[in-house]
This record gives C-alpha cells, structure tokens and sequence, in this order.
C-alpha cells in the first residue's frame, strides 16, 4: 500500500496548478469532439467517458500531463464527408494495430535517431501557427462587442499572471467564461432534466469497417501520427521533462492501446500530441495530476449529462477556448528560441513549419525535407572544414 501511495505521490499531483494546467488543451479536442458528434452517429456518452478515461490512464501511466487527444485528420475527413461511426471506429483499431507494429519492431525508435532536432522544431512551430490561426480566425470571430471584450481581457490576464503558480490565469479566465454563459442564459432547469445515467456502448468491429476504415481514414492519419503524437511528442517531453525518461516505443505502444480499447466501447480515436503536451504545462500542469482532473470532466459529462452536452458545453464558450488555444500554440511556436541563434538550422526549422502547416501530409513532408535539408548543411560544413 505504501509502494502505491508512493508512485501517486511522485506522479500525481491535485491543486490549483494543476486544476489550472487542465484546461490548457480544451481549445483543440472540445470543438473536434463537438464535431464528430454533429457530423456522424457516434454514441455521444460513450464518446466523452472513453476520451476521459484514456485521459486518466495516460495521466497514471506517464505521470506527466501527457495529452490524449482525437486524431486530427481523421476528425476532419469524418466531419467533412460524414463518415459513419462503424468507418471511425474501424480507422481507429487500424491506425492502433499499424501504430503497434512501428513500435515493437523498432522503427520508432529509428526515427526518433534520424530525425534531427531542427526539423522537430520545424514541426512544433508549425503545429503552433496552425493552432495560432484557427484561435484567431475561427473562434475569436468578433461577431458582437463581446466577443472582442472577453478575449482581450482573457488574453490580458494570462500575460499579466503568466508563471504566476499562486493565481493561475487559466482559472481566472475559465471563471470568466462560466460567468459570461451564466448571463447569457444557461439553462439549468434543461441541465437538470438532462441528468441520465449512461455507461458505453460495447459494439463488434467488422473487417469490412477494418478495410474501409484504412482506406478512407487511416492512410491520412498515419502521416500526422508519425510526425506530431510520436517523434513531436517524445522531444517535448525531452524538453519539458528532461528527468522524465520516456522511450519512444512507450509513446507509439500507449497510443496503441487506446485504440485498441475504444473502438470496441464506442470511443473515438485519439492519440497523444505535442501541442496539448505544451497547452497543458503552459498554463500550470507538471503532472499526471492534470490529465485527470481534466478526463473526470468528460467522464462526468458522459455519465450524468451525454444528453444536454450543447448546453453544457456553452460553460466553455468560443472567445475562451479560442484564447487557451492561442497560447497553447505560442507556447510551441516559443520552444524554436534553442535555435534562433543559428542561421542553417532557423531557416530549415521556419522551412519545416511552412510546410507542416500549409501541404497535405506536410508533417512528415516537413520532417522529410528537414531531415535531408539538415544532413546536407552539416555535409557541407565537414567538408569546408
């Protein structure tokens, strides 16, 4: 019992820091989750308490604030062509089987030594751009004055109170966001109708929804996986936890055990992220504590109230998760500053990012070109030697 209580005690942390660290990803997985729902027939309770529960399993496994996230790609084919429930499903057991494979028979870990770290920051940078722009341009609309006042003074204090452990900002501005939902007219009497037990949904997996599944969702996904839930993510848990000594292959097997769970309960794919990795630690987690405090959110939103989640989601509103968004995409954006002093590798690094962020497949296109483009500068420099 001791023992138990010790590794807890190492790994996992509850107060206001990591209250506050939470929420530094909501920005990107609330909206995708919302997504998936509207677009296609997902079991909506099996939806948030399989993404809460695989938030808690990789906060205790990894004892850091370790994201789980949807996968990206996927979430957009699905929300974009209506892809069926049984299609996601089965893209997620294959992306999971694909990603089990890579991972114990080494290529991982041959990866993360061919990949330089130039063209990782290429990577994270643009990751972060991207987040930047959605944040600015999607959800901070500025459709009525209210929506330019609450982001700017959201933004406000979190510059004001950044690093600040004993005011953390993103509590502050999650506070501000209930309020503004409170005078906008929540609904409690609907909340309170809405309160129904619900647990997953246990479903078969075809070989059919397997085959379509790869085709349609899986070939794009794979591509992202690689560059930004793998090889991304093990560098920043490098640079944020240098103590933390996380293999490769462990990131490419829990990202593999997920989706061998959720398919079969009716959850989403998902995978781990650098981005939500950063969003988290950004706003205040340095443990698995975080993670689990934010995946009891979505366990209890599943549970008690899968059948009022629009209103329940207007706690979070639009010009809020926009601005956690926007710094949790700086915060990728700020790790190039290593390299800002050296010309050869800034120039591969914003090359990495422009690809990342603007070509189909440009995660691994960019970590490609990086790659070679990093090789033939350090050839170069030998032979003037």
């Amino acid at each position: 019992m001791q023992r138990i209580l010790l590794f807890f005690k190492n790994r996992v942390r509850f107060d206001r820091n990591e209250l506050a660290g939470s929420f530094g990803d909501i920005g990107t997985d609330l909206p995708l989750i919302l997504g998936i729902i509207s677009a296609t027939d997902v079991n909506v309770a099996s939806t948030f308490i399989m993404f809460g529960l695989m938030q808690i399993m990789t906060g205790i496994i990894y004892g850091i604030p370790m994201a789980v996230q949807p996968l990206k790609a996927m979430a957009v084919i699905v929300i974009s062509q209506k892809v069926s429930a049984a299609v996601l499903y089965g893209g997620g057991l294959v992306v999971g089987i694909i990603m089990f494979f890579l991972a114990i028979s080494g290529l991982l870990n041959l990866l993360s030594r061919i990949f330089p770290k130039v063209a990782i920051r290429g990577i994270q940078f643009g990751l972060g751009l991207s987040l930047s722009i959605v944040a600015s341009t999607k959800y901070i609309r500025g459709e009525s004055f209210i929506d330019y006042v609450l982001p700017a003074v959201a933004i406000l204090i979190i510059i004001l109170l950044r690093n600040n452990r004993k005011v953390p900002a993103s509590l502050i501005v999650i506070a501000m966001g209930f309020v503004y939902a409170v005078i906008s007219g929540l609904n409690y009497s609907k909340i309170s109708a809405g309160f129904v037990v619900h647990t997953p949904v246990f479903r078969a997996v075809s070989i059919e929804n397997i085959i379509d599944g790869f085709l349609i969702l899986a070939i794009a996904q794979i591509p992202l996986s690689l560059s930004n839930s793998v090889v991304a993510t093990y560098q920043t848990i490098s640079d944020l936890f240098p103590d933390k000594k996380v293999s490769i292959k462990k990131i490419g097997i829990t990202y593999s055990i997920m989706n061998f769970i959720n398919p079969f309960f009716s959850g989403i794919p998902t995978c781990h992220g650098t981005g939500g990795l950063v969003g988290h630690y950004t706003f205040g987690a340095r443990t698995g504590g975080s993670v689990i405090i934010y995946g009891s959110m979505y366990v209890i939103i599943g549970l008690f109230f899968a059948d009022v989640t629009t209103e329940i989601i207007k706690i979070f509103p639009y010009p809020v998760l926009g601005v956690i968004l926007l710094f949790e995409g700086l915060g990728l954006m700020l790790m190039i500053k290593d390299i800002a002093g050296k010309r050869d590798d800034l120039f591969i690094a914003l090359l990495v990012s422009i690809i990342a962020a603007n070509i189909k497949y440009g995660y691994l296109l960019g970590l490609i070109v990086g790659s070679l483009l990093w090789y033939y500068f350090e050839k170069r420099k030998i032979v003037d030697e």
